[in-house]
């Protein structure tokens, strides 16, 4: 049997913490290794404690669970973790503000459980939680605030195609539908994803979406 996902839970209510470490426990394949109630306590034990996920509030006290993520997950950390972040705020600017520090997918807390778990498991892969569509809708309506004064340059580490299956991502097609877009299979386009994450260096189908949109590639 594999190893179990280590997760790290942090959030400013005792309740809230309690509550997920129950459920999350209660998994064969899950392990809360820690619990913290601020985001310096947060980024301070995943220092210590190395876990796959950090379940992250966005409200708290000391440093807010956005700034945490930063710190965790944001451009230049040598290390980066994965976060998940969990709210009971449904606002667009929380989400934004989140995936741009490098969050790796976000849920809300009256989720139920079982959407909670998915999205650690999600996270933990290696995938973005949020569906394309979803990316697609949040990104685009803060493509203001991300895009360059000016023209960037294309990506020349990538190819034509490669170029061409990023801007479709960002676009807010999936894998099936850049797919039957470009008369290729599902596994080649998985393929082209790869590749294309690998190269520019990026996460997950939501940081190629910002970086799509920062570089000019999308109009």
């Amino acid at each position: 049997m594999s190893a179990p996902i280590r997760v790290l839970v942090c959030d400013d209510q005792a309740l809230i913490r309690t509550g997920f470490t129950t459920i999350i426990n209660a998994q064969p394949d899950l392990e809360v290794v820690g619990e913290s109630g601020d985001g310096r306590a947060a980024v301070d034990l995943a220092g210590r404690l190395n876990p796959d996920v950090v379940v992250m509030d966005v409200r708290m006290p000391v440093l807010d669970g956005i700034e945490a993520t930063r710190l965790l997950a944001g451009v230049g950390v040598a290390h980066p973790v994965k976060v998940l972040v969990v709210t009971t705020f449904n606002l667009d600017e929380y989400v934004y503000e989140a995936l741009r520090a490098g969050a790796s997918g976000f849920l809300l807390k009256d989720a139920p459980a079982a959407q909670l778990l998915h999205g650690i498991r999600t996270v933990a892969s290696g995938a973005a939680l949020l569906a394309p569509e979803v990316t697609r809708k949040l990104v685009g309506r803060y493509a203001a605030r991300i895009r360059p004064a000016e023209s960037a340059a294309a990506d020349t580490a990538l190819t034509p195609r490669e170029l061409e299956v990023l801007r479709l991502i960002a676009n807010g097609l999936s894998n099936s539908e850049i797919a039957a877009t470009l008369v290729i299979s599902h596994e080649t386009v998985k393929t082209y994803v790869s590749r294309i994450l690998a190269k520019l260096g990026l996460r997950d189908r939501v940081q190629a979406v910002i970086h799509a949109y920062r570089n000019g590639l999308v109009t």
